[in-house]
């Protein structure tokens, strides 16, 4: 296993981060499983576990809660707020109001007293850089989070987060999570060099492209993976951009064999290979999916087979742009940019 420092943090994580978004009802994984799956990846070296609140109701944190439990100081410990938690129009944003009624939310289903680092899912529009940090910062003075920082935000905005910190004399967000794997490079043209030029930690979620570049996609083959199944848009091939990866995944596939690597083990190596990126979040079902994942911990690909990569899907290159996380809300709702 490699270990990096989270951005300017001074904190060591490992460069494979274990995701815990599959643990309960979203991949149908028991506690049993997820505790072994937790146990396996500790004793491979890694030491980021990253859940949020949303993924089953709260019940991935509950979950992780029992699986690091007695081991806890070990654990980089990462969670989410800012999504929708139930029907109440406030139980959702990143209003100060929210952010700390959630965050003691999460801390009683992880059965911890703080997090190392608590994130902002998704950049909300309606509140004000300086309400959301200066919440963030007083939670972190009261020892209840040791960082914070963003999740799928738009580069524009982690630059105004960032001056926005400096001019009300507040904490700052230290890292960024973004969407990034072969098929989706996107953030290449923008996000990663801000987060560079920031000092930013960034941990990748979905780097094998929601199972994209898993290994079990392959022309002629019918798409049976979890995923396609409550996200069938994703996988029919006779949409384009689905053809279009395809495509792609067939001549990368050629250039892992000739490489004598997985598909898993190219995908994962050109996240990590980036100089932006800190770690990868893997996120596996089960114990075999995480073996798989592993294999690639130490994975260091070649020039040759990242100008192949390249050759196949150009840098800033998003091979399904539509699936983007975030895109500015002028683009998706027509009455904010008509007056």
């Amino acid at each position: 296993m490699q270990y990096r420092t989270l951005g300017r943090t001074g904190v060591q994580v490992s460069s494979l981060a274990l995701g815990a978004m599959n643990f309960g009802k979203i991949g149908r994984t028991t506690q049993d499983e997820a505790t072994a799956i937790v146990d396996a990846a500790l004793e491979a070296g890694i030491n980021v576990i990253d859940t949020a609140d949303i993924y089953g109701d709260g019940e991935s944190e509950e979950m992780v809660g029992k699986a690091i439990s007695g081991r806890r100081d070990d654990i980089v410990l990462a969670t989410k707020a800012n999504m929708p938690m139930g029907e109440e129009r406030n139980h959702q944003g990143s209003s100060r109001r929210w952010l700390v009624t959630e965050l003691d939310n999460s801390l009683r289903r992880l059965g911890v007293d703080h997090v190392d680092l608590y994130q902002i899912h998704r950049w909300d529009p309606s509140t004000s850089d300086e309400e959301t940090l200066s919440a963030l910062t007083d939670l972190r003075r009261a020892g209840k989070i040791r960082y914070f920082g963003s999740s799928t935000f738009p580069a524009y905005r982690l630059v105004q987060a960032q001056w926005a910190a400096r001019e009300h004399h507040l904490s700052r967000y230290v890292t960024e999570q973004p969407s990034y794997s072969i098929l989706q490079r996107g953030i290449e043209t923008h996000v990663l060099p801000v987060t560079e030029q920031y000092g930013l930690g960034v941990l990748a979620w979905s780097p094998l492209a929601s199972g994209w570049l898993s290994g079990a996609i392959r022309a002629g083959q019918e798409i049976t993976t979890s995923r396609s199944t409550f996200m069938p848009q994703r996988f029919d091939t006779a949409i384009p951009s689905n053809r279009a990866r395809l495509d792609a995944v067939e001549r990368l596939a050629e250039v892992a064999d000739e490489a004598g690597l997985t598909m898993i083990q190219l995908a994962l190596g050109f996240v990590t290979a980036h100089p932006a990126v800190t770690a990868a979040i893997i996120g596996p079902r089960t114990l075999d999916h995480l073996r798989s994942q592993l294999a690639a911990a130490d994975t260091v690909l070649s020039a040759d087979v990242l100008d192949a990569i390249d050759a196949i899907v150009p840098p800033g290159t998003d091979l399904a742009a539509h699936e983007k996380h975030d895109t500015p809300p002028a683009l998706l709702d027509p009455s904010l940019r008509r007056r």
